[in-house]
C-alpha cells in the first residue's frame, strides 16, 4: 500500500491538523487573555500611583507632589512621572514634555539618542492648575507577549511533527495488519482454504475483525466441506437406486406379457419416487439452512405440537406392535416455525419406530426449565454407538451399511437443520437401554415466544 493513499495516514494527518488548529486557537485566546490581563494590572498600578500622589497633594501640597515625583522618577524600574504647569510647560519628570490629554491614553515617545520609539500607557489628572502624568512603558508587556507567542509557535510545529510521526508509525502498523489480511485472503483465493488471519493478541478492533473473519472462513470451509460431502454422498447413494431403475426399465423391455411389463414399470416408478423424495429432502434442508423460514416465525407451543405428532403416529406405532407415549410438563413456548418443528418431531418419532423392535416403547416429551425449553424422544431400542452419534446428524449417514432398511439417511440431518434454524442444540445420549434425542431451545427464544 502506498503511504499517501493509506487511510490510517490520512486520518493521522487529519488528527494532526485538528490538533494544530486547536493549538492555534488556544494560542490566540491565551495571548489575547494574557495581554488584556497585563494591561489591566498595569492600569491598576498606574491608577493606584495617581491616587497616592493626589493624596500627597492634599496633605503636603504641590511642593510635596514635586518632591515625590522627583524621587519616584529617579527610581530604577519604577513608573514614569511628569508634572506640567498651567499652560502645559514641563516642570519635572520624564513625562513632563509629553502632550497627552486628560485621562487614559497610549503615547508614542521617541528617544532622542537612538531614535527608538516607545509606547507608553499614560494617565493624566489635574491638580488644581497643574497636570500630573503617570505612565508605564509597554515594552515588558510586548516582551512577554512575544515569549508566549513564540512558545505557542513551537508548540504548533511540535504538534504537527509529533502527529506526523505518530501517524506514520500508526500507518505502518495498520498497513502491516491489512497486508496480513490481504495475504491470507489471497492465499484462500489461490486454494489454501486452511489459511487464517493471524491474531496479535492485543484485543483491539483489528483483532476483533480478524477473529470475525476467521469465524466466517471457518463457516465457509464447513459449508464447502458439506457441499463436497453432499455431492459425494448423492453420487454414492443415488447410484444404487438409479442402477436398479435402469435394470427394471431394461427388464420391462424384455418382458413378454403385458402384466409382467406393467409390474416392472410400477416397480421402476416406485424407485423414481424414492429418488425424488431424496431430492425433495435435500432441497428442504437447503431451504432451512438458508434461513429464509425465519421470516415466518411465530409463537409456538412445543407441547401442543408434540401432542399432535404423538396422536398422528399412535395408530402406526400400535400397528407395528410398539407403544407411543406422550409426556408434557406444562406449556413451553418458543419463537419458531410450527411446520418445521412438526416435521422435526415427526422425523424423530419415525426414526424411533423404524429402528426399534416390536414391543418397544417410544416416548415423546416436552419440558420447560429456567434455561429454556427441551423436546426429547426416548426409545428402548438398540441405541447408537457413542462413536457414531456425531455422524448420524450428517446427510446420508446410515449405520446399516447394507441399506436394506427403508430410508435415505436424511431424517436426522433435517432435524439438525431445523434445530440450527431455531438456535437450538441437538444431543444424543444413552437412555439405558435405547437412545434419547434432546433438542434444547435457549431461554431467550422461549421468552420471545411467550410474549408474541
Amino acid at each position: 500500500m502506498r503511504p499517501l493513499r493509506s487511510t490510517s495516514l490520512r486520518l493521522a494527518a487529519a488528527y494532526a491538523a485538528v490538533f494544530a488548529v486547536a493549538v492555534a486557537v488556544l494560542a490566540v485566546v491565551t495571548v489575547t487573555t494574557t495581554r488584556t490581563a497585563l494591561r489591566r494590572e498595569l492600569d491598576r498600578r498606574i491608577q493606584a500611583e495617581v491616587t497616592a500622589l493626589v493624596q500627597e497633594y492634599r496633605i503636603e501640597g504641590m511642593e510635596g507632589v514635586v518632591q515625590a515625583v522627583r524621587e519616584r522618577d529617579s527610581t530604577p524600574g519604577a513608573l514614569n512621572y511628569g508634572l506640567q504647569g498651567p499652560h502645559g510647560e514641563p516642570l519635572v519628570g520624564r513625562l513632563a514634555d509629553v502632550a497627552a490629554p486628560v485621562g487614559w491614553s497610549t503615547q508614542v515617545i521617541r528617544e532622542t539618542d537612538d531614535n527608538d520609539v516607545d509606547h507608553v500607557r499614560v494617565l493624566v489628572v489635574s491638580l488644581w492648575d497643574r497636570r500630573l502624568l503617570v505612565g508605564q512603558n509597554l515594552e515588558r508587556i510586548s516582551r512577554l507577549y512575544g515569549l508566549v507567542l513564540r512558545a505557542f509557535v513551537w508548540a504548533f510545529f511540535g504538534v504537527i511533527l509529533l502527529g506526523g510521526a505518530v501517524g506514520l508509525a500508526l500507518s505502518r502498523d495498520v498497513e502491516r495488519r491489512f497486508a496480513e489480511i490481504s495475504a491470507a485472503a489471497q492465499a484462500i483465493i489461490d486454494g489454501d482454504m486452511a489459511r487464517r488471519i493471524p491474531l496479535k493478541g492485543r484485543g483491539d478492533d483489528l483483532d476483533a475483525v480478524a477473529a470475525t473473519l476467521n469465524r466466517m472462513l471457518d463457516r465457509i470451509g464447513a459449508l464447502m466441506g458439506t457441499v463436497h460431502q453432499v455431492s459425494s454422498d448423492i453420487a454414492h447413494d443415488l447410484r444404487t437406486p438409479l442402477t436398479r431403475l435402469r435394470q427394471k426399465l431394461e427388464a420391462s423391455l424384455r418382458a413378454v406379457s403385458q402384466a409382467e411389463r406393467t409390474a416392472t414399470v410400477e416397480a421402476a416408478l416406485q424407485d423414481m419416487d424414492a429418488i425424488l423424495e431424496i431430492f425433495a429432502a435435500l432441497l428442504r434442508i437447503a431451504q432451512i439452512e438458508g434461513g429464509a423460514r425465519r421470516a415466518g416465525f411465530r409463537s409456538v407451543d412445543l407441547g401442543q405440537v408434540a401432542a399432535a405428532v404423538a396422536e398422528a403416529f399412535a395408530p402406526s406405532a400400535e400397528e407395528g406392535g410398539r407403544r407411543l407415549e406422550f409426556r408434557s410438563e406444562g406449556s413451553a413456548f418458543i419463537h419458531g416455525d410450527k411446520e418445521l418443528l412438526t416435521q422435526m418431531m415427526a422425523n424423530l418419532v419415525e426414526n424411533g419406530l423404524t429402528h426399534t423392535a416390536p414391543g418397544a416403547v417410544i416416548e415423546i416429551g416436552v419440558a420447560a426449565a429456567q434455561s429454556g425449553a427441551c423436546l426429547y424422544v426416548r426409545d428402548d431400542g438398540p441405541g447408537i454407538p457413542v462413536e457414531a452419534r456425531g455422524r448420524v446428524l450428517d446427510r446420508f449417514v446410515r449405520l446399516e451399511h447394507s441399506r436394506s432398511t427403508p430410508g435415505s439417511g436424511l431424517g436426522l440431518a433435517l432435524v439438525a437443520a431445523v434445530a440450527r434454524l431455531h438456535d437450538a442444540e441437538v444431543s444424543l445420549d444413552d437412555a439405558a437401554p435405547g437412545l434419547i434425542v434432546r433438542v434444547s431451545f435457549p431461554r431467550r427464544l422461549q421468552q420471545l415466544g411467550g410474549v408474541s
